[in-house]
């Protein structure tokens, strides 16, 4: 484990590590900008400090959270992955953000299993799911690489969302 008690998963290219305050300033312009419309933006910085705020309090309340995204060769942050809960997701959500530039390297499939197959083995969770608003191809690209399929009975987050469910080992 790492800083208060979140883990550091690491992978071939990627560090998942705990957010700290630094990586705000990035989340903020993220969150404020057209690329957040499929994540509840664009939104103001007040607004977006609490969703980023969020993410960290997941893990005191429920064991899992939000772990940003450093790329292991240069430490830069590219972005965060989460395990969503809470009174706006009517299941437990396995999301995934870049910052702008980062997309097309496979960075968002490699962090997101890699907190996938975590969230499975140590939190021995049998389902995760995960809401992409439509017209997001990039997302729904990255679900069906992580094996996961259109669940079209699931409960939405915001109307018209599609929810692809992750099976863990054995659960599918």
């Amino acid at each position: 484990m790492g800083e208060n008690g979140i883990p550091t998963i690491e992978t071939e290219r990627l560090i998942l590590r705990a957010p700290v305050v630094e990586d705000f300033p990035a989340y903020a312009r993220l969150m404020a900008s057209v690329r957040s419309a499929g994540m509840g933006g664009p939104i103001e910085t007040p607004a977006a400090w609490g969703v980023f705020c969020h993410g960290v309090a997941l893990w005191r309340f429920f064991g899992h959270g939000a772990l940003m995204i450093d790329l292991r060769s240069t430490h830069q942050c590219l972005g965060l992955v989460e395990i969503n809960d809470g009174p706006r997701f009517p299941e437990k959500e396995l999301g995934w953000q870049l910052y702008e530039g980062f997309e097309g390297h496979g960075y968002a499939t490699e962090a997101a299993r890699a907190l996938r197959d975590w969230a499975f083995g140590t939190l021995g969770l049998p389902t995760l799911v995960s809401y992409i608003g439509p017209g997001n191809s990039r997302s729904v690209s990255v679900a069906e690489r992580l094996g996961a399929s259109l669940d079209p009975a699931a409960p939405t987050q915001d109307e018209g969302d599609l929810v692809y469910r992750h099976f863990g080992p054995g659960k599918g």
